[in-house]
């Protein structure tokens, strides 16, 4: 099959609004979702086959870096578009089409439909290049990600759990999950790597910076307060590290009044800061890590080291999973 750039859809493979408008067209014509959704999972679909290509490919050379990777990634999601989108695809959405258009015969059917797709957009990978992101389909699936969360928000008891840190991690990620899905979409970071780094930073929220009165700042991320800083703030102590030696200040800390707004100052630090421009857009969960320690983001030597493992570890995969 012969695709041609010029012959690509209007719009790009990593357009984040892509979700917001299938939920519409869902909710306006569900037989023309239907046909939408089931083309962008071909997309996906295709773009997993591509990554598994690449993955498989030797990877030494002049040419190949970071950089020369993730641009490669945007070729593999636009070049999966336009085979998905060219004539009849590999004919995987027709499949899907016809067998989930036949429940949209009966109100009760298209409900059944519209009512998981609705939750699958805000499900969407950010940047499906990275077939991690379909491993966590089920939490991104039933959490809402508008400011009504922290209200209607109830603690999911997990029946079984192997131990009181399992249940404790899953609570945690629960409550921040939503705000991180919000952060991804304007820095381009997979939400589980926010997840891990204010797992981090606050000891999966048992070590969350607190005020005076015992109130949360809602800072998870231990951003400090500088002289721009115009909002609260909290003083506490903190480990910082001198020549490769740990000692214990007290700083100030940036505070909040929610972690949605905490999620929202960490995501508008990493965009506006020029130090963390090789941040904005990581893929890989240890190169995201690597990237923040090289921009100074912490002073611990190992730093890198302690969040890769996080991101990477079972302890979050288990969390995500629920």
């Amino acid at each position: 099959m012969s695709i041609k750039i010029q012959n690509t859809p209007n719009r790009a493979a990593f357009d984040v609004k892509s979700a917001q408008d299938l939920r519409t067209q869902f909710q306006k014509d569900p037989q023309e979702g239907l046909k939408a959704a089931s083309q962008q999972f071909e997309t996906l679909f295709l773009q997993m086959v591509l990554k598994s290509m690449r993955d498989a490919t030797p990877q030494d050379g002049m040419m190949n870096s970071e950089q020369s990777r993730f641009y490669t990634g945007l070729l593999d999601q636009q070049m999966a578009q336009n085979i998905s989108t060219a004539g009849n695809g590999i004919g995987f959405a027709k499949l899907i089409e016809q067998q989930l258009g036949r429940h949209l015969q009966t109100s009760e059917g298209q409900a059944a439909i519209t009512a998981p797709a609705n939750a699958a957009g805000n499900a969407l990978p950010l940047t499906a290049s990275d077939s991690r992101h379909l491993q966590y389909k089920t939490v991104l699936g039933n959490q809402p990600t508008s400011a009504a969360y922290a209200a209607s928000f109830a603690p999911i008891t997990k029946i079984g759990s192997s131990s009181d840190a399992s249940a404790s991690s899953q609570d945690f990620v629960n409550r921040v999950w939503p705000h991180a899905v919000e952060a991804s979409r304007s820095t381009g970071i997979p939400p589980q790597f926010l997840v891990g780094h204010s797992a981090l930073e606050s000891g999966w929220g048992r070590s969350e910076i607190r005020k005076a009165d015992g109130s949360s700042s809602y800072n998870l991320f231990g951003i400090k307060a500088g002289k721009s800083w115009t909002g609260a703030t909290v003083d506490a102590s903190t480990t910082e590290y001198v020549d490769g030696q740990p000692q214990q200040v007290v700083e100030r800390f940036r505070a909040y009044g929610s972690y949605e707004e905490a999620f929202r100052d960490y995501a508008s630090l990493l965009r506006n800061n020029s130090r963390y421009s090789g941040v904005i857009g990581s893929q890989d969960g240890t190169e995201f890590a690597r990237r923040l320690q090289q921009a100074g983001y912490a002073t611990d030597p190992m730093y890198a080291d302690k969040l890769s493992r996080i991101i990477n570890g079972p302890t979050l995969r288990q969390a995500l999973i629920g």
